[in-house]
């Protein structure tokens, strides 16, 4: 069973970075207080829409992300609602501690959004791809983490992005990449909750970002073997949605996480510490493992790090086998 806002087809691709554009420019028309700005390069249509219909509200810091971060805290500081846009890599390893101590801390009303995250940007190789994000950023006290699948979540989550009172970082894919539309437009978003898109009562597969995809993938293959797969797209990883963690872990009994980042402190590890204190059950988690990436396509990358849907499956069926086991 799916939810009815989940597309009957999924036979539409878009970037995720043209979704969100289209809604910082809405936003922007409607909130004077919405500014933009980037370090390095502009992205997408914010640098060619944005910068045309307010010149005025787009910075350019250039390649200074501690700058980048410490000049989104002050403008916050003056009433405004700052979007500040880099790449992943460089806005956790060299804004690490102004998005700590300037933007969480001194909880300024800051909207990081993280770019070229998850080990699929494989093009410049893994000096540029940032599979720790997740973990280092959610250690951060106060500090939301969004992680939409497509563009529809996309579009949504930076408009409640806008609308949350606090910091919030958006994290992003690969630049330049499309990737399947899930949802339909009438998608109810919230921060901070779990959207089931795939009924199950054996297995959940609890799934974020562009994997979401591929997980509803396996989980559709394996219905027609007769296993009742439960798919839950974690758009948020903080505040996780543990009462959707918890009712899957008690109503199926084995959890699979998925993610393009490590399962080191990841989503996997965010699971598995809830699971752990309030509902021990079998837990396999799918990501990159203590790693670094590799030069390539996205689809090389993904194989070469095992998070592609064979490998999502082959960790489904050892979670049922493990819990068949535990159940004797």
């Amino acid at each position: 069973m799916k939810t009815p806002h989940l597309r009957a087809k999924r036979d539409t691709a878009e970037s995720l970075y043209a979704a969100h554009n289209r809604a910082l420019v809405a936003l922007a028309r409607r909130d004077p207080r919405i500014v933009s700005s980037y370090g390095d390069f502009p992205p997408g249509e914010v640098g060619e829409v944005f910068g045309k219909e307010c010149p005025d509200r787009i910075m350019d810091v250039g390649i200074a992300e501690g700058h980048l971060v410490t000049s989104a805290a002050g403008l916050a500081g003056a009433g405004l609602i700052p979007f500040t846009h880099c790449h992943g890599i460089f806005g956790v390893g060299r804004a690490y501690n102004q998005i700590r101590q300037n933007v969480a801390y001194d909880q300024r009303n800051v909207k990081i959004v993280l770019c070229n995250c998850g080990v699929t940007w494989g093009g410049l190789g893994p000096s540029h791809q940032v599979v720790e994000d997740i973990a280092a950023l959610r250690a951060i006290p106060k500090l939301a983490i969004l992680s939409p699948s497509d563009a529809v979540s996309c579009e949504k989550a930076t408009c409640a992005a806008a609308e949350y009172a606090g910091p919030v970082i958006l994290r992003l894919p690969s630049t330049g990449d499309v990737y399947p539309t899930l949802y339909t437009p009438d998608l109810d978003y919230r921060i901070g909750t779990a959207i089931c898109i795939h009924e199950g009562r054996d297995v959940t597969i609890l799934a974020t970002g562009i994997l979401v995809a591929d997980a509803l993938r396996v989980a559709e293959e394996l219905a027609q073997a007769g296993v009742s797969v439960r798919v839950l797209d974690m758009q948020t990883i903080k505040p996780l949605d543990e009462t959707a963690v918890v009712a899957a872990a008690r109503e199926t009994g084995a959890l699979v996480t998925v993610e393009d980042g490590t399962i080191l402190g990841g989503l996997g590890g965010a699971v598995a510490e809830v699971t752990a204190e309030q509902y021990p059950v079998v837990v396999r988690r799918v990501g990159v493992k203590d790693r670094f990436g590799n030069s390539g396509t996205a689809a090389q990358v993904k194989a070469d790090c095992e998070i592609t849907p064979p490998f999502v499956r082959r960790a489904v069926e050892e979670a049922l086998k493990t819990k068949a086991e535990r159940a004797k």
